[in-house]
């Protein structure tokens, strides 16, 4: 392995003699000095991103990109993952590396009395038990966010099955391994003692979302969470709601607005179709590829931790390790964290894993300790999809086929840790509406806290599980109304400017209605009655159907931030650092392209999960969900104050969100470095050179195969272009920082003497070589500093794509078989970035809720994962043969233009598809499921006479 010059081995643990290239300072919390080793210093480049990117093969021709920048290391078997690093791999580490396994309780129902490792013997005794009194003893606890009892003490009944009761630790694997094994294998390694009945917990989280609109969508609300404000339970345990008594209080009167849209459900107009159902989804394992895992080392002698982690919030484990070891009785001066890709779907996203390495390393007697789960430990721990039991009711004019009324109630099973099962609950709740618009609505979220194993935030957030359900319902009312369900759709379709259930306005054109109209001309939808009778006239032992459903998902998280830095070097590279995490999206391959727009071709290096951000030292130290208005009014006068510092990679906000942090930073470096040496080079020469017969403005600018040009003048290849802003000391690198609260900040910067006005809240320009400067980088201060109003958090969403699925399938009446022949997506993303990405994320969104809807699921209770007992050879996830693969097309919308920003799309894509197929069976067999998934079994249970 090639060695960083600037990597002193005597020195390594504690930092000193590190180079800027090799580990670089980030943070310093509770006394303790963070550092990021990032996987791009050169110590860690024969494993990581030196290697497996490769550079985007671009076309200038065609403004495309061949492959992904980590492509040929994906298909080859190459690319690297944290599950991957030993400590023989680390440079600086010790060679001997140990391994650590956790004892999990598998009832819940009863107290916990200890544990016993007779059947080990002598051989296989672990070198190190810890225990919940050895954390006691050593003041280590979980970081606030993870609730209580890492380990749980001995006479406390578990809070969930599978919950931690002691990590054992070897000091070489093949003990390691004989251990588990032999654990595994024994009955009553853990002991109980008298029933006690499941915990009784108050929920995790409720809220509830009532909307009544004026005369008409334009028409200012009577009362909405936006305007006015979302309600809470006086007692959340019992469900106990604030008094509607008259009164003026924001709680009275969205209380009397619940209470008038209730009584007009059960007492409705005459003309009203009232439809009321219960819908039920099912526990799913996001069965991410990578099992989780940690590998740490504590160095005592120099006060250092070190961690090698797969997570999808680097950040986050940064600070709060930090934090948690410094409040502990382990000296600790120094962390050093190497944040490693990853695949997760939201499983890695602020999991729990990486504080149980961390724990392993301290008791690991001085050796690095590996904590890396197998297959059924993943099962029994991973984060899951909620399983959802939601209560519907909506309402429909049968003379216009216009929606009237929706009231729901949605409960989400949290498992024994809250993880995000609020937020889940709330944006399954706000995201029902799906595609429609409706007058009123009363929604319920509820999250449960039970002794399941935790649920987070799993692809879809809730919003798999509620738009499915509310596209099964609008195909059921289609049919008892006698209309078309995809007509039935465009009556009620949520168009531009109108308001979704919290009373707020998606931001820009809302396309659902093309959408709609594409899906309705596909020859699976015009030509399904013939289709049926010709197929089971084919098949007489079969009967056919076509489903469809159409949904628009949000994305965000109404708390995004990003920092990026872009570069250009002297030999006119361009360099892009971002604190985005590539978990498997090809995120670093898109930000790379995002470049292209201003540089006339992708970034030629991409380092993704970057957290040293010195150059730009901006502070986040304020929960943005719950900060009062005067308070952000107060802090933003600091001119390095943000209401979040950096946002984890989830919730579809990589191309959109970290794209736009990309892009503006990239343009400060056009607008103050390429361009004006651009003019330099055009203006040299008597007479103003050969810009001066021209009108020439920046506007116009383009980038063509042979350099940047404009209104005909030469084109400049970028190197030469660079070359001059050296020269001139114009800017060659920028480093930016976003905030979004479903609007963007915004600011005045300064630079060169011009004030522009970005939507960005902190910046900083290197100007030439940054040596006419104290620092490389001068921080630019705001001036006129926009945050969006903390009031715009009731907002919920404002940010949509939309995605349809028409399903083709088949059902064998007497085997219950569902077996899809064929399907076809639309989807609204804005202007692609990079198409093959958007044709991937399709392709695998749609394999996911195919498995949500026919065939994945996990008991939540004893007879679960939470037992240790579930692998794949129980949990089936679908096969190439199960999602039609040859046979599945889609077409993506042309952006309306090319200034259109790209669109959000990991998670909406595996939503449609799901009803879709729920509908399809409905269509094939005359029977309507609400209850995921639908199995052979219970599709034989209905059919037998």
């Amino acid at each position: 392995m090639k060695q960083d010059p600037g990597w002193n081995q005597t020195a390594g643990a504690t930092g000193a003699g590190v180079s800027r290239r090799g580990f670089l300072k980030a943070i310093a919390v509770g006394g303790v000095t963070v550092w990021i080793a990032p996987l791009y210093s050169a110590a860690f480049g024969a494993l990581f991103e030196e290697r497996i990117l490769r550079g985007a093969q671009w076309n200038p021709a065609d403004g495309h990109t061949r492959f992904r920048i980590d492509g040929h290391e994906k298909v080859v078997g190459g690319k690297v993952f944290a599950r991957d690093i030993r400590a023989a791999d680390m440079p600086h580490w010790p060679k001997q590396q140990s391994h650590a396994f956790i004892l999990r309780a598998t009832l819940a129902d009863r107290t916990y009395t200890g544990f016993d490792l007779a059947s080990l013997g002598d051989d296989l005794k672990p070198d190190r038990v810890v225990t919940a009194e050895d954390l006691a003893r050593d003041k280590l606890a979980f970081p606030g966010f993870y609730g209580e009892d890492m380990l749980l003490p001995t006479g406390k009944t578990p809070a969930y099955l599978g919950h931690a009761v002691a990590i054992l630790i070897f000091h070489d694997f093949a003990r390691y391994q004989l251990a588990r094994g032999r654990l595994r294998a024994t009955r009553d390694v853990v002991r109980y003692g008298a029933a006690t009945g499941p915990l009784d917990r108050e929920p995790w989280g409720v809220f509830r979302y009532v909307r009544v609109g004026g005369a008409s969508p334009d028409d200012e609300d009577a009362y909405s969470s936006l305007k006015d404000s979302p309600l809470f339970p006086t007692e959340k345990k019992t469900l106990v709601w604030p008094s509607a008594k008259p009164e003026d209080s924001l709680d009275a009167r969205g209380m009397r607005a619940a209470g008038q849209i209730g009584a007009e459900l059960a007492a409705p107009p005459a003309d009203w179709l009232v439809m009321k159902r219960r819908y039920t989804t099912q526990s799913v394992d996001t069965a991410a590829l990578e099992p989780d895992n940690a590998n740490c080392w504590y160095d005592p002698a120099t006060r250092s931790l070190h961690m090698v982690l797969a997570t999808q919030s680097p950040q986050e484990v940064a600070e709060a390790a930090a934090t948690m070891v410094a409040d502990s009785g382990f000296p600790l001066e120094h962390l050093f964290v190497h944040p490693c890709y990853t695949v997760g779907y939201g499983s890695k996203d602020h999991c729990n894993v990486p504080f149980y390495g961390l724990v392993a390393a301290l008791y690991g007697d001085g050796h690095p300790v590996r904590f890396a789960v197998d297959r059924f430990e993943h099962f029994q721990t991973s984060l899951k999809r909620h399983a959802f039991d939601m209560q519907y009711t909506m309402a429909v004019d049968r003379k216009t086929g216009k929606l009237q009324s929706f009231q729901g109630t949605f409960t989400g099973n949290g498992g024994g840790r809250s993880n995000f099962s609020p937020s889940v609950v709330m944006v399954a709740a706000t995201a029902a509406q799906s595609i429609y618009y409706f007058p009123k609505n009363d929604l319920i979220a509820v999250a449960e806290a039970t002794r399941a194993v935790d649920a987070g935030s799993a692809r879809g957030y809730g919003t798999l599980q509620s738009m499915a359900a509310t596209e099964m319902m609008i195909d059921e009312m289609a049919g008892e109304l006698g209309i078309d369900p995809i007509e039935f759709r465009v009556r009620n379709a949520l168009l531009s400017g109108m308001k979704n259930t919290q009373g707020a306005i998606a931001g820009g054109a809302l396309r659902v209605d093309e959408v709609l109209e594409r899906a309705r001309r596909h020859p699976l939808w015009t030509e399904r009655a013939q289709r049926k009778r010709d197929y089971e006239a084919a098949h007489p032992n079969e009967r056919y159907g076509v489903g469809f459903a159409c949904v628009q998902k949000d994305f965000g998280t109404g708390g995004e931030a990003a920092f990026v830095r872009v570069a250009l070097s002297p030999e006119g590279r361009i360099v892009l650092h971002h604190t985005g995490v590539e978990i498997g999206t090809g995120m670093s391959t898109s930000q790379a392209v995002m470049c292209a727009q201003w540089f006339g071709r992708p970034a030629d290096e991409v380092r993704t999960a970057v957290t040293d951000w010195s150059d730009l030292p901006m502070v986040g130290n304020v929960d943005t969900y719950t900060v009062k208005q005067e308070d952000q009014d107060r802090l933003s006068a600091d001119p390095l104050w943000t209401p979040v510092h950096a946002s984890p990679s989830s919730a579809s906000n990589s191309v959109y969100f970290f794209g736009h942090a990309t892009k503006e930073t990239a343009r400060v470096v056009f607008e103050h470095g390429l361009w004006p040496a651009a003019m330099a080079i055009w203006s040299r020469g008597i007479g103003g050179g050969q810009a001066a017969p021209l009108v020439v403005r920046r506007e116009d600018a383009r980038w063509t195969e042979r350099g940047l040009t404009a209104n005909g003048l030469e084109p400049l290849p970028l190197e030469r272009l660079v070359k001059t802003a050296y020269e001139s000391n114009f800017v060659t690198a920028a480093v930016g920082h976003t905030f979004n609260r479903w609007q963007w900040a915004e600011a005045d910067f300064s630079v060169g003497g011009t004030t522009i006005r970005r939507p960005l809240d902190g910046l900083a320009v290197r100007h030439g070589d940054g040596s006419r400067s104290a620092h490389p980088y001068d921080v630019i201060k705001r001036a006129n500093i926009f945050y969006p109003p903390t009031q715009r958090n009731n907002a919920g969403v404002t940010y949509y794509s939309a995605n349809a699925a028409l399903a083709e399938l088949a059902v064998n009446p007497t085997s219950g078989q569902v077996r899809l022949l064929s399907h076809h997506s639309v989807l609204e993303c804005g202007k692609p970035v990079v198409e093959d990405l958007v044709s991937g994320q399709l392709q695998g969104g749609i394999a996911m809720g195919i498995g949500h809807a026919l065939h994945e699921y996990l008991p939540l209770y004893e007879d679960g994962p939470g037992n240790g007992t579930w692998n794949f050879d129980r949990y089936h996830l679908p096969r190439a043969h199960d999602v039609a693969v040859w046979r599945q097309t889609g077409d993506i919308l042309p952006p309306i233009s090319d200034t259109d920003p790209p669109k959000g799309i990991a998670e909406v894509v595996m939503i449609p598809i799901v009803a879709a197929i729920v509908n399809g069976i409905a269509h094939a067999i005359g029977h309507r499921f609400t209850d995921l998934p639908v199995t052979p079994e219970k599709i034989r249970e209905v059919l037998e006479p």
